[in-house]
């Protein structure tokens, strides 16, 4: 009983809502782009990072513009949300992206060192994070989704 109120509780939260069908609707672009451009389905791309367009951006946008609706652009909400936003933008863009880069240059080296036959070991994911473009287009559709959602 405990869990079915909890649960009808969370779904009555709108932005919390709203916030989730951006994430939502960006994963799923991706997924689409995905099966476009390579012919193919995985379903592991609905749980994986990178791509277009950015879902991280999508949903902290789509969380603070619906905060900045609810609550008002002036509150303070609003701008914890905001910088939230900001922060998990830079960092999917930044800090995740050179992460993937190194991750290109770390598998080149087990990929000379497998074809040497000196060690075996898993490469490492290489798409961890996004462009600037992506992260931009994934800010624009979180905004986008929460004044839909309005």
């Amino acid at each position: 009983m405990a869990a079915e109120i909890f649960i009808k509780e969370i779904f009555k939260n709108q932005i919390l809502v709203t916030s989730m069908i951006a994430l939502i609707i960006a994963q799923t672009i991706k997924v689409i782009i995905g099966v476009i451009i390579q012919k193919r389905f995985d379903f592991r791309w609905f749980m994986g990072t990178g791509g277009m367009p950015s879902a991280h951006a999508a949903g902290v946008t789509a969380l603070a513009t619906s905060v900045g609706m609810y609550y008002g652009f002036d509150s303070v909400l609003f701008a914890i949300s905001l910088v939230f936003a900001v922060i998990v933008s830079f960092d999917a863009q930044g800090v995740r992206r050179t992460t993937g880069r190194q991750a290109v240059i770390l598998n080149k080296i087990l990929d000379d060192l497998y074809w040497k036959k000196v060690v075996n070991e898993e490469k490492i994911k290489e798409f961890l994070g996004h462009t600037p473009f992506e992260v931009f287009v994934g800010v624009g559709l979180g905004a986008l989704i929460a004044f839909l959602r309005g």
